[in-house]
């Protein structure tokens, strides 16, 4: 009898875990889209590709990558956080997303925080600082003594107005007390071709982006502009570690978010998965060799960090006078 009985409350108890009710069961029962807010080809797409391949194997799910370029991914931003919030339509926020833009926009046409589920850090993607290998500099601080010696004619290419390449060329010349134009471009890839060709003379760019034009010695790496120095550039000094430059810091980065109202469990699911995918191997090779660091965090985690970030950079913001129109 009591066998029975035990046997009995195994058998319903099963049945409720794969009732249509139960998330955590059920999901996911569908491709699942990872929308990002740039062009194929460039550093957010190609570890969004190399996560999705993962993710994948771990949900036993596809996940198919969206491109959703525009106003700086807040077109993206904005269609994720206005989707049903089921876990099948996710968001790789970046430090503009989520750190830069609500700070310079006043209509995003998302909440940052109100309008997502953080889901799990992904990614840390350093900036360095390039030049074009004709320029006679050969670090930070003769940079900084080039543009003083010639204020107002030198120019450094961004990815576009209120990108994180905008904002650190305007910290840079904040400390280096140097009058220099911004040359906005549309996308990293033609701000990297001007400073190759010469048309521009420095610029600050995504590792990951910059990396084989540094190793081919078309571009010239006089720093990056995290706190430590690159595993990938080892014998590139950080910003930081020029005189008068010692609190400058910029750490791009990457993180995947749902919208606001996704079921926790399925957060949870989510979130498992992509620290599952972030231990395979061959998605840490891809993502070193792409000069990018593997990150991992809990939904908690990522929500304070987020908190953080908004904090900051709208001091950054404020502190250098960035205003779009």
């Amino acid at each position: 009898m009591k066998s029975n009985l035990a046997s009995l409350i195994l058998a319903t108890s099963a049945a409720f875990a794969a009732a249509p009710g139960s998330a955590q069961a059920a999901y996911p029962e569908q491709p699942i889209r990872l929308v990002i807010g740039y062009a194929a080809g460039g550093t957010t797409d190609i570890l969004a590709r190399a996560l999705g391949e993962q993710l994948g194997k771990a949900l036993n799910q596809s996940v198919i990558i969206e491109n959703k370029p525009g106003a700086a991914g807040n077109l993206a931003a904005s269609y994720v956080a206005q989707s049903k919030p089921d876990g099948y339509t996710l968001f790789m926020a970046t430090v503009a997303s989520h750190g830069i833009n609500p700070a310079l926009y006043k209509n995003l046409g998302y909440e940052p925080v109100q309008g997502f589920a953080p889901v799990g850090m992904v990614a840390s993607i350093p900036l360095v600082l390039i030049a074009n290998p004709k320029l006679p500099v050969k670090n930070v601080e003769e940079l900084a003594a080039l543009c003083r010696e010639k204020p107002g004619a030198m120019n450094y290419a961004s990815s576009g107005n209120g990108s994180p390449v905008h904002l650190a060329g305007a910290m840079f010349a904040q400390d280096a007390h140097v009058n220099i134009v911004h040359v906005p471009y549309r996308g990293g890839a033609l701000a990297n071709t001007s400073v190759i060709t010469g048309e521009t003379q420095f610029s600050f760019a995504t590792l990951p982006a910059a990396l084989p034009q540094v190793k081919a010695g078309t571009l010239r790496a006089l720093a990056v502009t995290t706190r430590e120095r690159s595993d990938q550039l080892p014998d590139v000094p950080t910003v930081a570690e020029t005189k008068g430059f010692a609190g400058y810091e910029i750490n791009t980065w990457n993180a995947v978010m749902a919208p606001a109202g996704t079921p926790p469990a399925v957060v949870d699911r989510l979130n498992q998965a992509i620290r599952q995918a972030m231990s395979s191997p061959e998605l840490l090779k891809r993502f070193q060799g792409e000069g990018a660091t593997p990150k991992t965090s809990t939904p908690k985690e990522l929500s304070a960090f987020v908190d953080a970030e908004l904090k900051k950079w709208a001091g950054v913001v404020k502190s250098v006078n960035i205003k779009l129109d």
